[in-house]
C-alpha cells in the first residue's frame, strides 16, 4: 500500500509542464537534455526541426508583450497543491444537482478543476473586470498561491489595500495583463474540442485581450469580434462621443465548421407569407432557386416542367434535379412570369417539417439586448440593488443556445469563471426551462469582501447583514441563484430540470505537509503519525480524492456500513474509500472482504482504486493483511492517506 504524501502528483493539479515535455519528447526525443537545474530544451536543435535557419533567440517576434508576462506563463503551468471543500449547508438541493458554485481565485479553482473537466466544457463565457481603475481586486505581486488568496479575500496584504489599479500608474495594463493570462491559458484546457470561449471587454483592454487569445488559441480559432450595443439613449460621454457599445470575443479550442443561434425576432418576422403548411412549419420567405456560382456543376443544369413550360436556369440551380422536382411536388416553390421571363424561387420554412425552428447566423453587430434590461431582472429578486450594471440573461441565453458544427444538444456544461452577480448561471437554468435541456454551469467567484463604509458597496454590505450573510461578493452570487430557481419554479412548477447547486470553497490540501522549519523536532515528528489535518471532515478528504483523481465533483456516491466502517463507492466503484480512523487487526478480514463482496456487486466498468486512512491501522500487520485480501479479488490499486 503506497501512502500518497504532500509533495506527490495526486496531491497536486494536473503539472502541464511535464505533460509539456513528455509530448515533446516523444515527438522529438532530441529536444530534450539534463542541464544544471534539471530538464533543458535545445532551441537551436528546434529550429533546425522546423527549417528555421535565421530567427535567432535575439531578435524581436511580432506579439503583445509587457513585464512580467514570462511568470505569468510560469504561474498558468504551475500546479496547485489546494482543494476544494464541499459545503452541503450552502448549497441547494446537494444530491440531485450538477450545478457547482465555487468560492475562490479563480486561477487555482481552475488547475484544481484541471483533471476532472479538461476538455469537457461547451462553453466559457467570462467577464472580467474592465480595468476601470477603481475595481481590480487582485494583487500586484500575482503569487496565487492558496496563501496569497487567503490574503486576498481579507483585501489587504501587508496592511495594503488591494481594490484598486489607478490609471495613473505604470503598470495599469501590465497588471491586468498579469491577471488575464494565466486564467484564460489554464481555462483552454478544460474546453471541449468544439468548444467555445467568449469575452466581454470595453475599448480599454479589448485589444489587449485579443492579443493574448491569439496567443493562447491560435488566430485560426478567433471567430468573431461581436460590437453589443448595451445601452438605449445617450450613454455615457467618452472623448465628445456617447459610448453605447462594448464588445465580446468569440474563439474556439479547435477550428470549428460551422456555428448558428436562434433567430432573433426581426429575423422570425421575415417568415410572414404563409400557405397550407403554416400550422406544423410556420410562415416562410423566398430564396432565388438560381445560381450565378462561378463553380459550374453540370448537374445543376436541368429544365423544370411547369404548365406545359421548359424553365431552364440562366447558368445553373442551386439544388440537384431530385430534390428540385420533390420541392415543386410538394408546393415549396413558387414560380411567376414577367415580360417572358420565369422567376423561381424556392420557399424557406420557419420550421422543418418536425416542428423545429430553423437557426440562423449570430451577427457581428447586436442591437441588445440593453443594461438597462439586466437591472430590471435583477430588480424582480433583490429588494435593493446589490449588483452594478449586471449583463442581462437574453444575452445569456443567446450565447448558451449556440449550435456549433450543427450540435444542437441541449445538455453539456457552461462555465463563468467571474461569476458576478450570477447572470450565467440563471441563463443556464432559464434556457433548460425554455428548450426541455439538461445544460448544468460551474461558476467561480472570488469572495471579495463588502465594505458597509464604502458607498458603492454600502447596500450590497447592509443587505448581507440583513439576511445574516458574510460580506462579500460570492454569497450574494449564491443568494441570486437560490431566488432564481425559486422564482423559476413559481413559474414553472412542471419543469422536471434540478435548479440546485454545490458550493465548494478553495482551501489548502488536507494533507499535512512536514514542518522542516520547527524547531520542536520530537513534537513534529508525533504531530505528523497523522497524515491529515484534524479540522477536515470527512467528506473534505473525499471530494479532494475526487479532485486529484479526476473525478466528477457531481459523480454519484454510495455509503455502506462494512464491519461497523463507513465505505464510500464513487462512480459506481471506480473510487471505493474508506476513511475510517481506527481499523484494528481482527477487523481486517471482515472490512476486506465486506469491500470485496461490494466491489463485486457494482462490478466497476474500469480499474478501481481503494483508499484509506494511513494512521487508521493499528499496525503494519493490519495493512498488510487488508491489501492481501483486496489483491486477491482484483482490487491492486490501493492507497493510503
Amino acid at each position: 500500500m503506497r501512502k500518497i504524501v504532500a509533495n506527490d502528483p495526486e496531491t497536486r493539479s494536473i503539472d502541464s509542464v511535464s505533460q509539456n515535455i513528455s509530448t515533446l519528447k516523444d515527438l522529438f526525443p532530441e529536444l530534450i537534455s539534463e542541464g544544471p537545474d534539471g530538464i533543458t530544451l535545445n532551441i537551436d536543435t528546434l529550429k533546425q526541426l522546423v527549417g528555421d535557419q535565421s530567427v535567432t533567440d535575439v531578435e524581436e517576434k511580432y506579439g503583445l508583450n509587457w513585464h512580467g508576462k514570462r511568470r505569468a506563463r510560469k504561474l498558468a503551468l504551475a500546479p496547485s497543491t489546494g482543494t476544494l471543500r464541499p459545503c452541503v449547508d450552502e448549497s441547494l438541493d446537494w444530491e440531485n444537482t450538477r450545478n457547482l458554485m465555487i468560492e475562490g481565485d479563480n486561477l487555482e479553482v481552475l488547475k484544481l478543476l484541471q483533471k476532472s473537466y479538461a476538455s469537457r466544457v461547451k462553453m466559457i463565457y467570462i467577464d472580467p473586470p474592465y480595468n476601470t481603475g477603481n475595481d481590480f481586486v487582485y494583487p500586484d505581486d500575482f503569487k496565487d498561491t492558496i496563501r496569497n488568496y487567503h490574503e486576498l479575500v481579507g483585501q489587504t496584504q501587508g496592511g495594503k489595500t488591494l481594490s484598486s489599479n489607478k490609471a495613473a500608474s505604470g503598470r495599469f495594463h501590465t497588471d491586468w495583463l498579469n491577471m488575464i493570462y494565466p486564467r484564460i491559458k489554464v481555462a483552454k484546457s478544460l474546453l471541449k474540442p468544439e468548444g467555445l470561449l467568449l469575452v466581454s471587454s470595453d475599448e480599454t483592454e479589448v485589444d489587449h485581450v485579443k492579443k493574448i487569445c491569439d496567443e493562447v488559441f491560435g488566430e485560426e480559432n478567433f471567430i468573431e469580434r461581436i460590437v453589443w450595443k448595451n445601452k438605449y439613449g445617450s450613454g455615457a460621454l467618452t472623448r465628445g462621443f456617447a459610448n453605447v457599445h462594448e464588445y465580446i470575443l468569440v474563439y474556439s479550442r479547435e477550428p470549428i465548421q460551422d456555428i448558428a443561434a436562434p433567430l432573433n425576432d426581426e429575423q422570425r418576422a421575415d417568415y410572414k407569407l404563409r400557405d397550407e403548411k403554416y400550422e406544423v412549419r410556420g410562415g416562410y420567405l423566398t430564396q432565388p432557386l438560381a445560381t450565378t456560382s462561378k463553380d459550374e456543376r453540370p448537374n445543376l443544369v436541368y429544365p423544370i416542367m411547369h404548365e406545359g413550360d421548359e424553365i431552364w436556369p440562366e447558368k445553373q440551380w442551386i439544388w440537384a434535379k431530385e430534390r428540385t422536382l420533390r420541392a415543386y411536388a410538394n408546393n415549396e416553390l413558387v414560380i411567376n412570369k414577367s415580360r417572358g421571363k420565369f422567376s423561381v424561387r424556392a420557399k424557406q420554412y420557419l420550421r422543418d417539417e418536425n416542428g423545429i425552428e430553423r437557426l440562423g447566423k449570430p451577427l457581428s453587430l447586436m442591437n441588445g439586448p440593453f443594461n438597462q434590461e439586466g437591472t430590471k431582472e435583477l430588480a424582480q429578486l433583490f429588494p435593493v440593488k446589490v449588483f452594478n450594471f449586471p449583463k442581462p440573461l437574453r444575452l445569456m441565453q443567446y450565447f448558451i443556445s449556440f449550435v456549433v458544427n450543427g450540435d444542437r444538444s441541449t445538455d453539456g456544461i457552461f462555465m463563468d469563471f467571474f461569476a458576478g452577480s450570477g447572470t450565467f448561471g440563471q441563463a443556464v437554468m432559464n434556457q433548460n426551462a425554455i428548450d426541455g435541456g439538461s445544460r448544468s454551469y460551474i461558476l467561480v467567484q472570488l469572495p471579495e469582501a463588502l465594505d458597509p463604509s464604502n458607498n458603492s458597496q454600502k447596500i450590497a454590505a447592509n443587505y448581507c447583514k440583513e439576511k445574516g450573510l458574510p460580506l462579500n461578493i460570492a454569497e450574494l452570487t449564491k443568494e441570486r441563484l437560490r431566488l432564481a430557481a425559486r422564482k423559476l419554479t413559481d413559474e414553472n412548477p412542471l419543469f422536471p430540470g434540478a435548479l440546485g447547486f454545490r458550493v465548494f470553497k478553495l482551501d489548502s490540501t488536507n494533507i499535512k505537509e512536514w514542518n522542516s522549519q520547527s524547531d520542536d523536532i520530537p513534537e513534529t515528528l508525533e504531530e505528523s503519525v497523522e497524515h491529515l489535518k484534524t479540522d477536515r471532515s470527512e467528506a473534505d478528504i473525499l471530494y479532494e480524492l475526487l479532485l486529484k483523481l479526476g473525478l466528477d465533483l457531481c459523480v454519484p456516491i454510495d455509503t455502506k456500513e462494512i464491519a461497523g466502517k463507513n465505505v464510500h463507492a464513487i462512480g459506481g466503484g471506480v473510487l471505493i474509500a474508506c476513511l475510517s480512523e481506527d481499523i484494528s487487526m481482527e477487523e481486517t478480514e471482515s472490512l476486506g472482504q465486506g469491500i470485496v463482496d461490494w466491489f463485486n456487486k457494482l462490478d466497476p466498468a474500469g480499474d478501481t482504486t481503494c483508499v484509506f486512512r494511513d494512521s487508521a491501522f493499528a499496525n503494519d500487520v493490519a495493512k498488510t493483511n487488508i491489501v492481501a485480501i483486496l489483491d486477491q479479488h482484483g482490487i491492486v490499486n490501493v492507497r493510503s492517506l
